[in-house]
């Protein structure tokens, strides 16, 4: 087996990869995208605009949130909490709740060392690299709306 393949299949059967993540296999050309890893923002990247991209691992709209709809966002450097206005999530709700893997585009807020992504545009990393279709799990699901 490849390693793309022995990652997929550790996903497959555990839902975990003690060795590699997907996203690791696509870096290269993220990078060559100015697709920031999320283990690097933090203060040096507050209130720029980056594109970051990853596997959602949850997705959440609890009712006292005003209609705000949160997303969190794994790469193989770490995970990253996602905001989406209303707006946003009438515009680009479908990708929102049924894309496992995303680009998304947004603004970094850092305070008191939380960094949060505010997003202005989401969409489907296959779409946007096409090489993610046999590198990013087909069956990879997230924990969703609790």
């Amino acid at each position: 087996m490849s390693v793309v393949e022995l990652t997929l299949a550790d996903l497959w059967a555990t839902r975990i990869s003690p060795d590699d993540h997907p996203v690791q296999h696509l870096r290269p050309v993220l990078d060559d995208h100015d697709v920031v890893p999320i283990g690097r923002l933090g203060a040096a990247y507050a209130e720029r605009r980056v594109q970051v991209a990853g596997l959602v691992t949850h997705r959440q709209r609890p009712s006292t949130a005003g209609g705000v709809t949160f997303l969190n966002l794994e790469d193989e450097t770490g995970m990253l909490n996602v905001v989406c206005s209303t707006e946003l999530w009438r515009r680009f709700g479908r990708v929102g709740r049924n894309a496992s893997g995303m680009i998304i585009r947004g603004r970094v807020e850092h305070s008191d060392g939380v960094t949060n992504l505010v997003a202005e545009r989401l969409q489907p990393l296959s779409s946007v690299y096409p090489e993610a279709r046999g590198i990013l799990p087909s069956r990879h699901r997230s924990r969703d709306f609790h």
